[in-house]
């Protein structure tokens, strides 16, 4: 099993706002901390706005901030927000299902299950407990924005 990027950077994107908050972060420098690139990070900040995770205000000043406390935003939801819309196998895609064996098999099944226990421990955590006295995440954080700092001239 593998996230995809896009769960990736939605999960980065919320810890880094967490990390900061209430401080409202730029896209760039998300995308900066997360090493991924602006317009994919800026693709999973609309959807996590659109889903009520973000905040964001336009122009000078502007940024994206948290929305709910960190402790309102469950780890499992989040993931299955970015995850739904890929099946986990050909089967469990009632539109493009093409399996010979789908009316025998019993690992949809057994898939199914799996799928379920992995949510489910998913579900007992919030974005909180990722980053609550976490001061190595924190570091990190702060650390890209001293550099984007330096780098950024005055």
């Amino acid at each position: 099993m593998r996230l995809t990027l896009r769960t990736n950077l939605a999960m980065r994107t919320l810890m880094h706002c967490a990390t900061q908050f209430p401080v409202s972060l730029r896209t760039a420098d998300v995308a900066s901390a997360c090493n991924a690139s602006f317009h994919h990070v800026a693709q999973v900040v609309n959807q996590l706005e659109s889903e009520g995770f973000l905040t964001t205000t336009q122009g000078r000043g502007g940024g994206i901030a948290l929305a709910r406390p960190a402790d309102e935003i469950g780890v499992g939801t989040v993931i299955r927000l970015f995850e739904a819309e890929l099946p986990f196998a050909e089967c469990m895609d009632l539109k493009r299902n093409t399996c010979p064996l789908a009316g025998a098999c019993r690992l949809k099944g057994m898939l199914c299950e799996a799928l379920g226990a992995f949510y489910g421990a998913l579900d007992r955590y919030t974005l909180l407990d990722l980053v609550d006295n976490n001061a190595a995440l924190t570091g990190i954080f702060a650390r890209e924005a001293v550099e984007q700092d330096v780098q950024t001239p005055a």
